[in-house]
């Protein structure tokens, strides 16, 4: 029995390709989903002119189009990092002050981190303003928390304010 799969591919390769498909389905279907949502929010938004829905998903597709970008750009720096033949790098944990207030702010912002490839939030301070984040590469701290600031951050404020 092989782990990753790749046996069964050779013994049945069509399970692979219903595999692929049962994948585009489900991709069809959540962009389905998305394509309605954002049409019932212009139609909403023809009644309720001043209503901010509009807006918010507006911005809240543009947060889920920025954690992609970011899962993808992390998950290639880790690829690169993993392969060189010698590991150089330099993990640690940082605190990152936050401006977020609200838990339900605060614990999408740890999420995000945390999905995103090579970080982790370790914890969160007693007065919710300090996220700790392990890095497995941080050669300059300020950079990091500046990075995560001016992008999930400021995303997920111009989502909840």
């Amino acid at each position: 029995m092989n782990i990753n799969g790749f046996t069964n591919f050779i013994k049945h390769p069509d399970c692979c390709i219903m595999d692929v498909f049962n994948r585009i389905i489900q991709l069809l279907n959540v962009l389905y989903g998305l394509f309605n949502w954002y049409g019932s929010s212009i139609l909403f938004k023809t009644f309720c002119p001043r209503c901010l829905l509009f807006r918010t998903s507006w911005k809240i597709i543009s947060l889920i189009l920025l954690f992609i970008k970011e899962l993808i750009i992390s998950t290639w720096n880790i690829v690169k990092l993993v392969y060189k033949p010698k590991l150089d790098v330099e993990p640690g944990i940082f605190a990152l002050p936050t401006e977020l207030r609200s838990n339900w702010e605060i614990t999408l912002l740890a999420n995000l981190i945390s999905l995103t490839p090579g970080t982790l939030s370790v914890a969160v301070s007693d007065d919710y303003t300090t996220i700790y984040i392990h890095a497995m590469d941080m050669p300059d701290v300020e950079e990091e928390i500046n990075e995560i600031k001016n992008t999930f951050e400021r995303a997920i404020m111009e989502v909840t304010r």
